[in-house]
């Protein structure tokens, strides 16, 4: 017997955190498109199983998200998981050797009450690793607290220093399909993520969002991404009376910048995008 599964070429995402050659292949973009597959992936454990039973993974973290050939990630190593009882939102079912410190829930840790809010928990601490660039228990973090990035961060803030600890990289980033030259992400992208990160964080479980809300809370800060760096313009072919500046749109579409004039019957018919006027 043989057990056959796919090539996760790009390794766990661990293995790329704080290391400034591999940071520097991550954009905003792409960070964002990680963390909305993990959610997704959690949102159908959580929700969407054929048998409609709630898994519980507990073992959330940046060793256990996996990245192909493409950068597009995967939960990987369910040991740990486990089944809510049907129609049950909950059950004591201690954390035992399930998890690590740092991405644990801390109220699951004291109460062995085990929801779907516990993986909500250690995703939001695998948000924070990914827009630090750092993973949770790195020395730096360590320094100021002994239960790492996620409590510093929640400080930080609740203190309104919490850019402060973004990845130097996310802040220098620039794209080469934009027309804005200005360094960084999209501010309403990074206001969006850092919300729902810290929301997910929340000491209590009942203040933690849901999967379902989070997939929904990432997917705006991509689109507010991908509005400013993405060049896909709507273009209007204009039909123009020679000699006048009246316009006449007839016609749209999504399609790169370019431009033709055709004459016919004294008019010049010329494909344009927005960006012209």
């Amino acid at each position: 017997m043989i057990l056959v599964i796919e090539n996760l070429s790009n390794g766990p995402l661990f293995s790329h955190l704080g290391r400034v050659n591999n940071m520097g292949t991550f954009t905003w973009a792409k960070r964002l498109k990680i963390c909305i597959e993990v959610a997704q992936a959690l949102d159908y454990l959580h929700t969407e199983t054929e048998d409609k039973r709630t898994i519980v993974s507990r073992d959330i973290h940046s060793s256990n998200i996996w990245l192909d050939e493409n950068w597009r990630a995967k939960i990987v190593d369910f040991w740990g998981s486990e089944f809510l009882p049907s129609n049950q939102d909950e059950a004591l079912i201690p954390l035992g050797i399930a998890g690590i410190p740092f991405h644990a829930d801390p109220e699951y840790m004291f109460t062995d009450k085990l929801r779907r809010e516990v993986d909500v928990y250690s995703f939001g601490v695998v948000l924070l690793e990914i827009l630090c660039g750092k993973a949770a228990n790195d020395q730096i973090y360590l320094k100021e607290s002994n239960k790492g990035l996620s409590f510093v961060a929640r400080r930080a803030y609740c203190t309104g220093t919490l850019q402060k600890m973004i990845d130097p990289m996310i802040n220098d980033e620039t794209s080469e399909n934009s027309f804005n030259l200005n360094k960084g992400p999209n501010k309403d992208s990074l206001h969006t993520f850092i919300e729902i990160a810290y929301k997910c964080v929340a000491k209590t479980q009942d203040h933690r969002p849901t999967m379902k809300v989070i997939v929904n809370e990432l997917q705006k800060a991509l689109c507010f991404q991908v509005s400013r760096t993405t060049f896909l313009v709507t273009s209007y072919y204009i039909l123009i009376p020679r000699g006048k500046m009246h316009y006449i749109l007839f016609d749209k579409a999504q399609a790169d910048f370019h431009s033709k004039v055709l004459s016919s019957n004294g008019y010049g018919l010329y494909c344009a995008n927005s960006l012209h006027f």
